[in-house]
């Protein structure tokens, strides 16, 4: 991946990671985990009290993780799974267009997709603990702490 492209990434995985915090903080913080529960409900989402747990944890790590571009590849795919039960269970029958459309849930559902096929992308701790460098005899069985291609 050229050098323009991986920062591009890093800019929309911050950006995503930031939303998904800021809501999953919601959740958590204004609505309360008996709130969000009580919301999962109305909205008849199977087993309201433990969706609501898993889904302000994973918003709130997982968006702590793609700021941080740690396990992006990973945390994608539940962040996709949470914004795919967002359209289809509670913005889907409200059209495309926001607030009460799917078009915003949609965005982000496809945004983890594309994070979870790309990966992290430049300045991420992915970057400094999973990138190998090439071994020379100098530095063979060295710790790598290169930079993502």
């Amino acid at each position: 991946m050229d050098r323009s492209s991986s920062w591009g990434i890093a800019l929309i995985r911050a950006m995503v990671g930031v939303v998904f915090v800021a809501h999953g903080g919601m959740k958590l913080f204004v609505m309360g985990i008996g709130g969000t529960s009580a919301f999962m409900a109305s909205q008849h989402i199977p087993l309201p009290l433990l969706s609501a747990v898993l889904v302000i944890a994973t918003e709130l790590l997982g968006g702590v993780a793609l700021v941080a571009g740690f396990g992006t590849r990973f945390i994608a795919w539940p962040l996709a799974f949470a914004m795919l039960v967002a359209v289809t269970m509670v913005h889907l029958s409200g059209g495309f267009f926001a607030p009460a459309g799917f078009e915003y849930p949609l965005t982000l559902l496809i945004a983890s997709i594309g994070l979870g096929l790309t990966g992290s992308g430049a300045f991420a701790l992915d970057a400094l603990l999973f990138t190998r460098r090439k071994e020379t005899p100098a530095t063979a069985g060295a710790p790598s702490l290169g930079r993502a291609a």
